[in-house]
């Protein structure tokens, strides 16, 4: 097991700049996820750790060993990627052998680690197999108990689950989950997926534009976002945005002003926020699951229903407010809501988050 640590980390590819000074500590034994959009550079980052791009500049650490010039292969890192890459000729030993044969290991050390291996993973059974006789789910097993047997310091996972379809992704979520708990190593893992974050981390990076926008534990992600990026992105459905054109300080309470509030404003305990000035535009937050639904004229404003999704468990309403801003709620059970129905909708105080014209969080 192993701490990592990238310093002040550039990548250019010619005059273009992908990664833009990306400062990260990993501690010994966590599980990391680095998530964010399609081009964000979260993959490219990984490949970096493992060696398979060269830093264009800055510093990167594997436990006290600086690592920008050491091959790959001499990391202490093994790279599990998004297709299998399975040698079709042979078995699940041979393929998970390989590395281990090619290094000149010795027979029972070889057949120590494999077996090791393939019981941690449920493959016992299946190591006369090949791969054409594996399932994707199982072939995928296979891929990553190949970078076991290399007992690595850090392990690095690369979308490994993309290629599967819902079912085994939630399976393998677990079994990757518990391969973690079993063997206590350093784990990174990329994802575009934020439900995998969610559910894997123990750290979440989120990554745009080749920069960390956050880094922090699941929940404090989710519960209290840096910006508008960070809010928009963890959460599903999406978290709401209404555009306040205007918000100004009122003692210890921020006043909030925009033709969707009944009222025509809302006033929000904010003892911690800075001081706002009337005429700047802000930006409201509010998680699908915080809103409630009223009585039409009743509540803080009121959408016109014209998606409604029932998923049994629970059901999201997707409408739209006078103002044009389009809100989505989501309510426990089955609900007998239809298209063009007017309600109306509440949320509380403390559940609302507020951003800037910068779209940074402002403390409330």
């Amino acid at each position: 097991m192993a701490e990592l640590t990238l310093r002040k980390v550039v990548k250019r590819f010619g005059q273009v700049e992908i990664i833009h000074g990306v400062d990260l500590e990993i501690l010994d034994g966590e599980f990391v996820v680095f998530v964010g959009p399609s081009g964000c550079g979260k993959s490219t980052l990984l490949r970096m750790i493992a060696g398979l791009e060269e830093l264009t500049d800055g510093e990167l650490r594997i436990g006290d060993r600086m690592v920008n010039d050491v091959e790959p292969a001499a990391r202490g890192v093994a790279m599990v990627f998004q297709t299998y890459a399975l040698y079709p000729h042979m078995t699940v030993q041979e393929n998970m052998s390989f590395g281990l044969r090619m290094a000149g290991l010795p027979k029972s050390e070889i057949k120590s680690r494999v077996d090791r291996a393939a019981d941690i993973l449920h493959l016992t059974p299946l190591l006369s197999r090949r791969p054409k006789q594996l399932s994707g789910g199982q072939r995928q097993r296979v891929a990553i108990g190949r970078a076991i047997v290399r007992e690595p310091k850090v392990f690095l996972f690369d979308e490994p689950l993309s290629n599967l379809d819902a079912e085994l992704r939630v399976q393998m979520r677990i079994e990757i989950s518990k391969l973690h708990y079993d063997l206590k190593t350093t784990m990174i893992y990329v994802t575009h997926d934020q439900v995998e974050a969610m559910t894997l981390a123990d750290k979440i990076v989120i990554l745009n534009r080749g920069q960390i926008e956050q880094v922090g534990r699941p929940m404090d992600l989710y519960l209290k976002p840096a910006n508008l990026f960070v809010a928009g992105f963890m959460g599903s459905p999406k978290m709401n945005f209404l555009k306040v054109p205007a918000g100004k300080s009122e003692g210890k309470n921020v006043r909030l002003e925009a033709p969707d509030f009944r009222q025509g404003h809302v006033v929000l305990a904010a003892p911690n926020a800075p001081a706002m000035q009337g005429g700047k535009e802000y930006t409201l937050g509010i998680r699908p699951e915080h809103i409630v639904v009223t009585q039409q004229g009743e509540g803080k404003g009121e959408i016109e229903i014209e998606v409604v999704e029932s998923l049994g468990d629970i059901t999201y309403l997707h409408g739209v407010t006078p103002g044009g801003n389009r809100i989505t709620i989501s309510i426990t059970g089955f609900h007998d809501f239809k298209h063009g129905d007017t309600i109306g909708f509440d949320f509380a105080e403390k559940d609302a988050h507020l951003f800037d014209s910068d779209g940074k969080s402002v403390a409330l």
